[in-house]
């Protein structure tokens, strides 16, 4: 049986939220970005919610009809240069707008900033997440893969961070590469830079 998968809408924001707040929960890069159990239930969620209306704005979030999963996308144009100094601006304006006192927010903004590919236009999947009590029914692949098709017939790739071993072999399934430069995390995890060549139909 399918997954039916909608567009989401504003009215769809604090689902989303709420959903990536609790997938990420037990992250290694959100704990890492927010040290501490406690502190990271209080919090969290800001970061997710700036998250969600970034790409709301100027991408796409993919939902399952139930509402149990969602990707965040991001269309990059070829001429999106990377320019470290905007970058550097969003990364100080996320962190004012989540938690002004905590760097790792801004942190971890500027460094994949620094790491994503630029000169060639792509899909970039910001995040997924999937709620916990439904993690391993294929809700994720199922996501991906509706955009993936599409990508596959207009001849474009696909580019994405995996925050975990787990979440890298499901993207490796899916055709993902390792780029071969990881991401370390000062005193922290490591993340995959990972990239998608279209496939030839």
């Amino acid at each position: 049986m399918g997954v039916a998968i909608r567009t989401a809408k504003e009215g769809d924001r604090e689902l989303v939220v709420r959903l990536l707040d609790q997938a990420f929960q037990d992250d290694p890069v959100s704990s890492w970005v927010f040290p501490g159990e406690e502190y990271r239930r209080s919090t969290h969620h800001r970061l997710m919610a700036e998250f969600t209306d970034i790409v709301l704005a100027d991408g796409y979030v993919d939902l399952t009809e139930d509402g149990t999963a969602c990707a965040l996308w991001l269309p990059t144009p070829a001429d999106d240069d990377g320019d470290p100094d905007a970058a550097g601006d969003e990364a100080v304006r996320i962190r004012e707008a989540v938690d002004p006192a905590n760097e790792r927010v801004e942190l971890i903004a500027r460094l994949t900033a620094e790491i994503h590919p630029v000169g060639r236009a792509h899909e970039y999947l910001w995040m997924i997440g999937v709620a916990p009590e439904r993690q391993g029914e294929g809700l994720g692949s199922a996501l991906m893969s509706a955009v993936l098709d599409r990508c596959d017939q207009e001849g474009l790739p696909a580019y994405l961070e995996a925050s975990n071993d787990r979440s890298r072999v499901l993207y490796e399934r899916l055709g993902f590469s390792f780029t071969g430069l990881p991401l370390r995390l000062p005193d922290g995890p490591t993340m995959w830079p990972m990239w998608r060549e279209p496939r030839q139909l």
